[in-house]
């Protein structure tokens, strides 16, 4: 390894795959702090929806860039990546371990490239223009054309996700460019650090997708709905409805449709997002990749990512 380079482990794979609980063993055994790279997670006030981690779920662990912004701010990867280098380096310099832990490909794969983000001027009346037609099209055609445009983008964002389905686009139609073209040619220097990559995959796709379906259940148990009807009551959070969970609850709390017809719409959209996460994850390149359901319980499964790291020489 480059002893000039910071080690860290990076935990990643799509939702419900169990990487909280991963990453914070890692960091219990190596002595770490947990660095969040999920792009939901960051806002205050969002917690059941976007699977934030309990107090109980982190075991005392630090946890970094989670709950800390209000949830009316707009939020994108060029704002992530210094503060998570910033994370990083100051658990570095107290003599920790950084275990990087989430499900939003963009932010990870960013964070381990090195990718320095020139600000791509913005056109009022494009973007005017943009916004209008995501209300007007619908947000599945506007993902479309993202995805006409610029799949590999496209393929990490739900269409939920206005700002960044607009972003994508009105990029492109500015500079002529797609923003991961923009991305790849913004990797100017070397990464800073010594990865671990884990990557958390089921062979079995039925067998996350039941995770899927449990973790929603569990969700309702534990108020998602009071939660986000909360939301929805204070009206104009954009933020919040890029989660799943919270746009697809409107129809009920609307009276247009039942709770049951929604909540599986909520499960369906999940796992149409954990597919496009695997197929993120599976395109990067250096990662170990781990199926928890090989090893019967979690600590044989533990054991054998301690045999990863290790096989990774990264300390």
């Amino acid at each position: 390894m480059d002893n000039k380079k910071i080690p860290i482990i990076v935990v990643c794979g799509p939702t419900a795959s169990g990487k909280t609980r991963l990453a914070v063993e890692l960091a219990k055994h190596f002595g770490g702090e947990v660095v969040s790279a999920d792009s939901m997670q960051i806002y205050k006030g969002l917690n059941i929806a976007t699977a934030k981690p309990t107090a109980d779920e982190m075991q005392g662990v630090p946890h970094h860039l989670i709950d800390f912004l209000p949830n009316d701010k707009k939020f994108s990867v060029a704002d992530y990546l210094p503060l998570a280098r910033a994370c990083i380096k100051d658990i570095h310099s107290r003599g920790k371990l950084a275990v990087v832990c989430g499900g939003t490909g963009l932010y990870i794969s960013s964070l381990l490239d090195n990718v320095r983000f020139e600000e791509i001027k913005s056109d009022a009346a494009l973007r005017a223009e943009l916004e209008s037609r995501y209300k007007t099209e619908g947000a599945h055609a506007m993902w479309q054309k993202l995805f006409e445009i610029d799949p590999e983008t496209a393929n990490n964002v739900h269409e939920n996700n206005a700002p960044r389905v607009i972003r994508g686009i009105e990029a492109y139609m500015l500079t002529g460019k797609t923003l991961s073209q923009l991305r790849r040619e913004s990797i100017t220097e070397e990464s800073d650090y010594a990865p671990c990559v884990i990557f958390l995959d089921y062979a079995d796709r039925a067998v996350l997708y039941d995770r899927i379906n449990r973790r929603v259940d569990m969700m309702l148990e534990d108020g998602l709905v009071e939660e986000c009807r909360a939301v929805y009551e204070q009206g104009g959070l954009e933020t919040a409805f890029q989660a799943i969970g919270y746009k697809e609850l409107i129809p009920f709390f609307e009276g247009a449709k039942p709770l049951e017809d929604c909540v599986c719409l909520i499960k369906q959209e999940t796992r149409h997002y954990a597919k496009r996460q695997l197929t993120w994850f599976r395109r990067m390149n250096g990662t170990y990749r781990a199926d928890p359901s090989e090893f019967g319980d979690f600590k044989n499964f533990f054991e054998n990512v301690l045999k990863i790291v290790a096989k990774s020489k990264i300390m």
